[in-house]
């Protein structure tokens, strides 16, 4: 086979790759929501210790209305952080690479992780709702592992590895009552740093 056959055919499977996934994930944007999720378990902590709750003796006690509100509000403030500046390095490398943000594989690539995702939301509702407070990180862990994994079809598969690892996080911190923070941190902390940094260094 000449080296012209084999470049042609590089190009086209190069094209049918872009053309069948997103490609301009920034593993940047996974170390900063990586950042922003420690922050946030470290005022959750201090809330708690505020409160005057020890979380990994009495986490039955953060089921006080004025602590959910104010963990609630954290956890809207971490997750808009996070995903706005995971949104903006993405946006910004297509860019550099000319490439088009908004296309079909996008729309199935947001579709396949913000339905579990919304769906895991409303269980976690429900589950607060009738004071199941204890499972709640390790519910997110799980619901947001399935969302990665769903969403992994249409972008890198290190996507999918990262959504094992956060489910199966999730799965040990339901049988480890009063840790479900420190699983949280694991989680949405370490994980998605760790993880950031090696899809960095592959694919920048």
């Amino acid at each position: 086979m000449s080296q012209e056959l084999k470049d042609d055919l590089q190009h086209i499977r190069k094209m049918m790759e872009q053309s069948s996934r997103f490609i301009s994930l920034n593993g940047l944007s996974g170390v900063v929501a990586g950042v922003v999720a420690l922050a946030g378990a470290f005022v959750a902590y201090y809330i708690l210790q505020k409160s005057s709750i020890d979380y990994f003796q009495d986490y039955s006690g953060a089921t006080g209305v004025g602590v959910v509100t104010q963990l609630t509000l954290l956890a809207i403030v971490v997750l808009i952080a996070a995903v706005g500046l995971g949104i903006l390095l993405t946006v910004n490398k297509t860019k550099k690479q000319g490439h088009k943000i908004w296309t079909s594989t996008t729309k199935k690539l947001l579709v396949a992780l913000f339905v579990p995702l919304i769906f895991g939301g409303l269980f976690c509702l429900a589950a607060m709702y009738h004071g199941h407070f204890i499972i709640m990180a390790p519910l997110m862990l799980v619901f947001y592992g399935l969302a990665l994994i769903n969403a992994g079809r249409y972008t890198f598969s290190d996507i999918q590895n990262l959504g094992y690892c956060e489910a199966f996080l999730g799965v040990i911190a339901m049988f480890i009552p009063g840790y479900g923070l420190v699983f949280w941190a694991l989680g949405f902390g370490v994980l998605h740093i760790v993880y950031g940094l090696l899809m960095y260094q592959k694919y920048r």
